[in-house]
């Protein structure tokens, strides 16, 4: 087992991966920008060491200096948390070349699931269902309206490095088409460095949901069944929830077996997320591979009873899984506290935290780096933190959470707590009538 483990993140995932080493008796090293002196993750590890200047790219993104972290503090191996270097093949490998160990998939494996042309490819080999539309890089307008026609618009442009929504664009007419092609092929290559776009028929009013899996180096692969993420705004997630209120045990079924596949293909070790649309017939294809953890992890963790963290450092050093699947025994949902004002468009939020007041009892957890006089920096994402209910069943459960939200007291900054204590309210929302477009006719009140 490893002695001391670097996490390569900040923030609540960053805290979150120190508590699961601790229990596991094994040592921590914090890596933190110039921003972050006074985070928490800072102060719970066992020690820290300062990377860089605020931007990630001078810090959290910055190669050379987290692998120096590492060696000068002799940490063996080195957690990525989610977002920055997760999923980086080449971190991955030159953390082997290293001598310390990546706690995560392989970098093949990570390369495979990261180029989402390759990735639809490896699915197609595989058996898993897939969205229609063309098989490869778009590499004109004409080809595109081509393959447009041939499945039928609504489509939608995708970048082949792409996530968080960037670099993507639905089209409804032709006449839209190359004015989006321009705009999604512009942003692709502003974000990723890569402009390379592809093409996939819409599917419309589907359902996000997604399989967490688990694989081992011996080459048993689990599934611990779904997580329903269809509450987003611009393709970026703000409720999760499991079991879905869309799932049938026949569907439970055979989205498992499939994200199995998808995960076995690869030969995948870790612990990871297949990412599937589901239409209104419950037809569902898959989206994309994730090879890390999820900040919706807590969610399967509360409906499984499971340490995902633990099973992530297990699998590094070598142990080998049950290969049994889980279905939830729970009902859990997961809100996502950002530091944004959803009465001005979600705009951010960044400042000192002057009061906080964070809920509890039973059924309660509360994942997240914030106290009261701590400063928000304006560099990195906005989440402060994640609450999750669990009961026995989904309407328990969005009572506790309603309940929990009420409690929950953050001064100094905006947040997103009164879009979710709206949220838990509203009618569709409470009955499961929800599709990703939920949030285009939701509006604040």
């Amino acid at each position: 087992m490893f002695k001391k483990i670097l996490i390569a993140n900040r923030g609540e995932i960053a805290l979150r991966i120190i508590r699961t080493c601790r229990e596991m008796g094994i040592r921590t090293v914090a890596v933190y920008s110039t921003a972050d002196r006074e985070s928490l993750h800072v102060k719970f590890a066992d020690e820290a060491v300062c990377i860089g200047k605020p931007a990630g790219a001078d810090s959290y993104l910055n190669i050379p200096n987290i692998i120096a972290a590492a060696e000068i503090t002799n940490a063996d191996a080195i957690h990525p948390g989610y977002g920055f270097l997760a999923e980086n093949a080449r971190f991955a490998e030159i953390c082997g070349q290293n001598g310390i160990k990546f706690i995560g998939p392989t970098p093949d494996q990570i390369r495979s699931m990261g180029d989402k042309i390759t990735a639809k490819e490896t699915m197609i080999k595989a058996g898993v269902p897939v969205v229609p539309g063309g098989g490869g890089l778009l590499e004109s307008v004409e080809q595109a309206k081509s393959i447009a026609k041939e499945v039928g618009y609504p489509v939608i442009l995708k970048a082949t490095a792409g996530g968080g929504g960037k670099g993507m664009r639905v089209v409804w007419t032709e006449e839209e088409l190359e004015r989006n092609y321009n705009m999604a092929k512009t942003e692709a290559a502003a974000a990723f460095k890569n402009d390379g776009v592809y093409m996939e028929k819409f599917v419309e009013e589907p359902r996000h949901i997604e399989i967490q899996v688990a694989g081992d180096s011996y080459g048993t692969v689990c599934h611990l069944s779904e997580r329903d993420c269809s509450i987003q705004r611009r393709h970026q997630k703000l409720v999760e929830e499991s079991p879905s209120p869309f799932m049938t045990p026949e569907l439970r079924k055979a989205m498992g077996e499939a994200a199995k596949k998808a995960a076995g293909a690869i030969g995948y070790e870790s612990v990871g997320t297949i990412e599937f649309l589901v239409d209104k017939h419950r037809n569902f294809y898959f989206m994309e591979m994730n090879t890390r953890i999820q900040v919706e992890h807590c969610v399967t963790e509360e409906v499984t009873n499971f340490d995902l963290i633990k099973e992530q450092i297990l699998i590094a050093a070598g142990e080998k899984i049950s290969g049994l699947d889980y279905e939830p025994t729970m009902h859990a949902i997961e809100c996502r506290i950002n530091a944004e004002d959803p009465y001005n468009d979600f705009r951010p939020s960044p400042g000192k935290i002057t009061t906080l007041h964070t809920p509890g009892g039973h059924g309660i957890r509360v994942d997240s780096h914030v106290y009261a006089g701590y400063t928000i920096p304006p560099y990195y994402d906005s989440m402060i933190a994640k609450i999750i209910a669990v009961a026995r069943t989904r309407e328990e459960a969005i009572n506790t959470m309603s309940r929990a939200l009420s409690e929950y007291v953050i001064e100094g900054v905006k947040t997103t707590i009164p879009f979710h204590q709206q949220l838990m309210k509203d009618e569709n929302f409470r009955k499961g009538n929800f599709t990703t477009k939920f949030l285009e006719s939701f509006k604040m009140k």
